[in-house]
């Protein structure tokens, strides 16, 4: 293999174990000889994980490729930690060629160490010896002289120049842990850097194991032992609309809910509120956590209204302990401050609520909290937990470095942090629905009676971050509950809601049963109602505002033939948009409806028979219907599916922010449903 094969190969393995380090964080690097194409001499190089790259997944691409002569003969100008940003600029002009990936702040590290391969990681094990309170002396109980302790210093040049001072120093040094921060290790080989890398986690973890006490965190306090999961999880979703709203205040926010093992231990021990408060240590985890949660201090089983107004009150302070700790240590040219609202929000007996710009930031920010919970256990088992200082998390976290990241990133889509529940989403136009509002950037609850339909459907979309399929029967009360409560569960909330769920049977009125009538107005008109009724109740606990649309149809305001029961429940939906949009706008709610045309190609509906139906209506093959519409409209166009998802895209997406009431052709022109 080559070097960069090797690399590329260590870093996957070790990225892909979560005891080794978490998600995007750590790097690893190799140096090796490639020919310049200039001078058509070998040069030595160095390639690392570049800034912002994931370890599991890392590729080629995402390796920064550096000159090792330029980026060492840059120890000559370091002008000191006091400068330490400006060496990051420095990088840039030791690139060879394009450069790969943009170098990190830890590049200095793997540069100016002379070992050929090092690794550094963020492992649990590793940083629960990096936070105790006497880690120094632990270090060397456990490790003698094959791992040497480095007393805490932000990442940078400077580090890079301690390290390799203790690489040079230490000839039988495998590696070092970093006080406060994790683990770094070398080899000459990239085989022995990764057993090195191993044997420092392995043997943290078994020193921890052999010498911790068996319960650090205390023992359980009966008033915060966990709900049984049924209770649990129906708390978690009534309390998830409040709790998105409030760590919204700022910016609106995505959220992510777990219950594990971990996080139930933890919230019902009697040293929670102790350890909570210190907050997290390493660099990684309180760059995506904030430096402390937001801990609710009330029993699991404490009446809703208690709780609820307990979080407020709560969630006041928070704000306003943030604001003090920005005020305390910021300098004058310290960036804004982000926002005020937690990033982590814990409630024993329940679990923990995460939050993000994104679904997968919530929902690492969550493991990563999950991660710093087992470095405190780890911690007090065999130490105390003594997390950096707060002025060295603010100097990280308000970091110029960081700031210029946050800058590089691409600019939000139109639906970012929106969270959208499209009904009948399995098929048709449904299906188009849910794809285009995902590919706006909104995150998709996918919901159908055929759940292997939306299962389907949310595959297409992407991963479980982006789309998740649920069960629903529209008609059944107790079912959209349970829709709502499995959306607000898996994205935090709901902002979005497309009522597309329908049904038709084409009868004239004398053969027009009981039972087909009941059918049609249970699927669209009670189907839409308890949708919105129950969306509403979760937008109305947010704050945030939101959008409920209406699939309707250009026969909501035309009178065809031998459509007694399906034109009746496509009126009332229609109204019910007015309604709606009366009733919400005060919660700045925006209610509005979509009217299309028959829609044959890809539609449930007309495949289920209503095309036979129609098509006999009109005289015309069934394979020839679509056509057939298109003709009789006045832009002689067939409408599709994804001309029904471009409106509702274009009443959700920002662009008619002050529309509400609106109902919108879809049909090419129908002059008969002209609305008047």
């Amino acid at each position: 293999m080559s070097t960069v094969d090797e690399l590329i190969d260590r870093s996957n393995r070790l990225g892909a174990d979560p005891r080794n380090t978490n998600y995007a964080g750590g790097n690893t690097s190799a140096k090796g000889l490639d020919r310049d194409p200039v001078t058509g001499e070998d040069v030595e190089l160095l390639w690392v994980k570049g800034s912002g790259g994931d370890l599991g997944t890392l590729t080629p691409a995402g390796l920064a490729v550096l000159r090792l002569d330029r980026l060492r003969a840059l120890v000559g100008t370091y002008p000191g930690p006091e400068r330490e940003d400006e060496m990051v600029a420095a990088f840039d002009y030791c690139r060879h060629g394009l450069g790969g990936a943009a170098p990190s702040i830890d590049t200095a590290m793997h540069g100016l160490v002379a070992a050929a391969h090092v690794d550094h990681l963020h492992p649990d094990a590793g940083i629960a010896l990096a936070t105790a309170a006497d880690g120094e002396a632990l270090t060397k109980e456990c490790f003698g002289d094959r791992v040497v302790w480095v007393p805490w210093r932000r990442p940078g040049f400077q580090l890079g120049l301690e390290i390799a001072a203790v690489h040079a120093a230490n000839p039988r040094a495998i590696g070092v842990i970093l006080g406060g921060h994790g683990i770094t290790a070398w080899g000459a080989t990239s085989a022995e850097c990764e057993a090195n890398t191993l044997e420092i986690i392995r043997t943290a973890q078994d020193f921890i194991d052999e010498r911790g006490r068996p319960e650090p965190f205390g023992p359980v306090l009966p008033d915060r032992a966990p709900l049984p999961e049924a209770e649990r999880r129906a708390r978690a979703a009534a309390l998830a609309p409040l709790v998105r709203g409030l760590a919204s205040t700022d910016r609106p926010q995505v959220g992510h809910f777990t219950d594990s093992e971990v996080v139930l231990d933890f919230l019902a021990r009697e040293a929670h509120p102790r350890l909570a408060a210190l907050g997290t240590s390493c660099p990684d985890h309180f760059l995506r956590t904030k430096v402390r949660p937001l801990v609710l201090d009330l029993p699991p089983d404490a009446p809703l209204e208690r709780v609820t107004a307990r979080l407020r009150e709560l969630h006041e302070e928070y704000r306003a302990a943030y604001r003090a700790y920005y005020e305390a240590y910021a300098e004058p040219d310290s960036p804004p401050m982000r926002g005020a609202d937690p990033a982590i929000v814990l409630v024993p007996g329940i679990g923990m609520f995460s939050f993000g710009a994104t679904k997968q930031t919530a929902r690492v920010a969550g493991e990563f909290y999950v991660n710093a919970v087992n470095v405190m256990r780890g911690a007090e088992a065999i130490s105390r937990y003594a997390p950096i200082e707060e002025r060295e998390k603010f100097r990280i976290e308000y970091w110029a470095l960081e700031e210029a990241k946050l800058r590089r990133m691409p600019k939000p889509k139109p639906l970012s942090t929106r969270i959208a529940l499209v009904t009948g989403a399995g098929s048709g136009i449904g299906r188009a629905v849910a794809q285009r509002l995902a590919a706006e950037g909104a995150c998709v609850v996918v919901a159908d009676r055929d759940v292997e339909a939306a299962g389907r459907v949310a595959a297409e979309i992407g991963s479980p971050d982006v789309a998740v399929p649920v069960a629903v029967d529209v008609s059944d009360e107790a079912a959209v509950a349970a829709a709502i409560d499995a959306a607000v569960l898996a994205f935090g909330g709901v902002d979005l809601v497309v009522n597309n769920a329908g049904l038709s049977v084409s009868k004239p009125l004398l053969e027009t049963s009981v039972e087909d009538w009941d059918r049609q107005h249970d699927v669209m008109a009670r189907g839409s109602f308890l949708v919105a009724r129950a969306a509403a109740k979760v937008m109305i606990e947010q704050g945030l505002g939101g959008d409920i649309v209406y699939i309707a149809s250009k026969n909501s305001v035309f009178a065809g033939p031998n459509n007694i029961a399906y034109g009746a429940a496509k009126a009332d939906q229609a109204h019910q948009v007015r309604l709606l949009a009366v009733e919400l706008g005060g919660h700045g709610i925006r209610v509005n409806g979509v009217n299309p045309d028959g829609v044959v190609r890809g539609s449930g509906i007309f495949a289920g028979g209503w095309g036979a139906q129609r098509a006999a209506v009109y005289g015309v093959p069934e394979s020839e219907l679509g056509a057939y519409y298109a003709q009789r409209t006045l832009l002689k166009r067939e409408v599709l599916p994804e001309h029904v998802a471009n409106a509702v895209f274009v009443l959700t997406g920002g662009e008619l922010s002050h529309t509400t009431g609106l109902h919108v052709p879809v049909d090419a022109g129908v002059a008969a449903a002209f609305l008047r």
